[in-house]
């Protein structure tokens, strides 16, 4: 039997806050597993700790300096290599459909919908990235990261006019003022 890792990321297309990249495989089968973008806030928590205590796991986050200073390729192809470092597997499904150069990943579209291991690795992605933008919306409450969690919603994009940018935004991400 092949041991396969999920791998899906969150925080790709942000204009703030970390790129997250998580990859699993897990031990015990876990129920209501989905695409993160298509579980409520509350089921990704209690997923997210069912995850952690039935898998083997690793997380790698890159900061909004690191992604402005190498790239976003340079971080997945990194955060995709870091994963196989860190976890033992047959099979390395990243959801998608670019493997950033990186040699022995496989990937499919939608699979964060279809497997479970990528499903999984969704939501590990999800929650660490949500959690960290929640905390920076103390820290920035004019931004309301803890509404658009640093996606360039309208309001968004409209704060950045108004107040700039702040520690946490990618500076290469430009907008249209």
């Amino acid at each position: 039997m092949s041991i396969l890792c999920g791998i899906d990321e969150a925080g790709r297309g942000c204009l703030a806050g970390d790129l997250v990249i998580a990859g699993v495989v897990l031990k015990n089968p876990i129920d209501g597993l989905c695409d993160s973008k298509k579980l409520s806030e509350k089921k990704r928590e209690e997923l997210y700790n069912k995850i952690i205590e039935n898998s083997k796991y690793h997380i790698v986050k890159f900061s909004p300096k690191e992604i402005d200073q190498k790239g976003l390729s340079w971080c997945l192809a990194n955060g995709l290599e870091s994963i196989q470092n860190n976890i033992e597997a047959d099979v390395y499904l990243f959801d998608g459909n670019h493997t950033f150069g990186v040699l022995g990943i496989t990937t499919m579209i939608k699979a964060d919908t279809k497997i479970p291991e990528v499903s999984a690795s969704s939501i590990l992605a999800k929650v660490t990235h949500d959690r960290a933008i929640r905390e920076a919306n103390k820290i920035y409450p004019q931004y309301q990261f803890d509404k658009n969690k640093g996606y360039g919603t309208k309001m968004h994009k409209e704060a950045i006019k108004e107040f700039g940018y702040c520690d946490i935004h990618r500076r290469s991400f430009k907008i249209k003022k």
